[in-house]
């Protein structure tokens, strides 16, 4: 029996299989349900093209619902084992390989990003200047399957993920389906290096690798929502941890190259590369001054050294810095400031002349902004100790990014989670994690949209404020039946492989 087949048999059947078969169901459902592409050459004029209408569009909906609700359940009872200390990390780690398998030729999810994704790679294959111009300069079908939002917006991605876009579609050409496919198996890159990266970053920081891995890998915001909406945060946060991982274990160097490779996929990545200056600087002979600027020096030198590469080999500018700066932002009660805003404009402002709902919006959003800048500056600050103290700081500085920020999406959360499931956490902010976990994949629907706001267009509000209130409740199901004592069979003898 090889190792993996062994580990596989140290995994419970009721946690291992369920989940497996909801992820089938979540690919099956997906068809009709999912982020589908608008003219499908596979289903267009077969049965399965009913899914997309009428009751096969409500009979998809509802198998991707069990499928999500089985994939829950089998996490749940795996992180009671991992809790008990029944199973250990590289249990977790081929159980979350085997929950994630089916996702891999499964219909976007959750999200239609992995389209812009395509788009704006082909804009840039095609001679156009991505960082100016949108998927409204090309063709069906890379045109038709983005949203109606972001035709016209240019890639607010690094240059090394444009770089992936550009491959993609040179290889895959105008056929979306297998498109969507290739840029999830690039995604998938990442969630492995993630979980290669966690072992060694909760030697560094003080968790368990089952409980870190657990959280990570094997969540389904991460598994659902990041790999079966291809999400390139997960490339993002894959690159990151090891980066991290490389200062803390003494390679300087090749942490802060992997920071830039970070970076050159999206610009959050970029917040961690100052708290690892400290990380390094603590380790140099001198005054404190003399080690700050020697780190500063040598980090940044090589960060733009290998960002620069990136930029060159993918045939474009630094146009995407401004991109960030005028990108439209999305309303969900994600972000803080959007929360505040809505909430208070609801219920008092819109009393109140002159008040406006865009005002609001406008107003806690700026001064978002302003709170988020001061929270970065005091925690790199409070980090010059270094060592694990600024990744810490550094974690925090993600998480108030993913608060803070005008835009927040569910899948942002990730960049916190990567390493700050590395360090020890008691149960019950473990069980807080899982179910504000579940509750994000709730909010977001198969189909992209976000329930997490006011209202969403003109869906009735006896529905939509019902199924906001049932997210809660099985947030909160989640969390506690976390903590209940395992009722299943002990795993086979053999070590528990943390």
């Amino acid at each position: 029996m090889t190792a993996v087949a062994e580990l596989f048999r140290r995994v419970p059947r009721n946690v291992l299989w369920p989940g497996v078969f909801g992820a089938v169901m979540l690919a099956i459902g997906g068809l009709g349900a999912g982020a589908i592409v608008r003219r499908d050459p596979l289903l267009s004029g077969t049965v399965l093209n009913a899914m997309r209408y009428g009751h096969g569009h409500d009979l998809a909906f509802i198998v991707l619902f069990a499928g999500l609700a089985l994939m829950v359940l089998s996490w749940v009872r795996l992180g009671r084992l991992v809790l008990a200390r029944e199973v250990g990390g590289r249990t977790v780690a081929v159980t979350a390989a085997a929950w994630t398998a089916p996702l891999i030729i499964a219909p976007p999810l959750y999200s239609r990003d992995v389209y812009s994704y395509l788009a704006q790679g082909a804009v840039a294959l095609r001679g156009f200047d991505p960082y100016s111009r949108g998927a409204a300069v090309l063709d069906l079908p890379l045109r038709g399957n983005v949203a109606g939002l972001w035709q016209e917006t240019p890639s607010p991605y690094g240059p090394l993920f444009l770089l992936l876009g550009k491959g993609t579609v040179w290889l895959t050409g105008d056929n979306v389906i297998l498109g969507a496919i290739v840029m999830r198996v690039a995604v998938l890159g990442g969630l492995v290096l993630l979980a290669w990266a966690i072992p060694g970053l909760t030697r560094h920081l003080g968790g368990r690798p089952s409980t870190a891995l657990w959280l990570t890998v094997a969540n389904p915001l991460v598994v659902a929502l990041g790999i079966g909406g291809a999400h390139n945060d997960v490339l993002m946060v894959g690159l990151m941890a090891a980066g991290v991982l490389m200062v803390l274990d003494r390679r300087h160097w090749r942490g802060f190259a992997l920071i830039a490779l970070a970076t050159a996929v999206k610009a959050t990545a970029l917040l961690v590369a100052p708290f690892l200056v400290w990380v390094w600087a603590a380790r140099l002979e001198g005054t404190a001054r003399q080690r700050f600027l020697t780190a500063a020096a040598a980090g940044g030198a090589v960060f733009v050294v290998v960002f620069a590469a990136a930029t060159v080999v993918a045939g474009v500018d630094l146009g995407w810095i401004s991109v960030l700066r005028s990108q439209g932002p999305l309303l969900t009660w994600m972000s803080l400031p959007c929360a505040a805003a809505e909430l208070l404009y609801f219920s008092i402002g819109r009393y109140v002349p002159g008040f406006t709902h865009l005002g609001f919006l406008s107003f806690f959003r700026a001064a978002g902004v302003v709170v988020l800048a001061g929270v970065l500056v005091r925690q790199w600050w409070l980090a010059r100790e270094g060592g694990v103290e600024a990744v810490r700081r550094a974690t925090i500085a993600l998480l108030a990014a993913s608060l803070l920020a005008p835009s927040v999406l569910p899948w942002y959360f990730t960049w916190a989670l990567a390493l700050g499931a590395a360090f020890a956490w008691k149960d019950r902010w473990i069980a807080v994690l899982a179910g504000v976990s579940v509750w994000m994949v709730l909010v977001t629907l198969p189909d992209g949209t976000i329930v997490a706001r006011w209202t969403y267009d003109s869906m009735n509000p006896w529905v939509w404020w019902p199924y906001l209130a049932a997210t809660v409740v099985a947030g909160m199901w989640v969390g506690r039946a976390l903590l209940h004592p395992v009722r299943q069979p002990a795993p086979v003898a053999g070590g528990t492989g943390e």
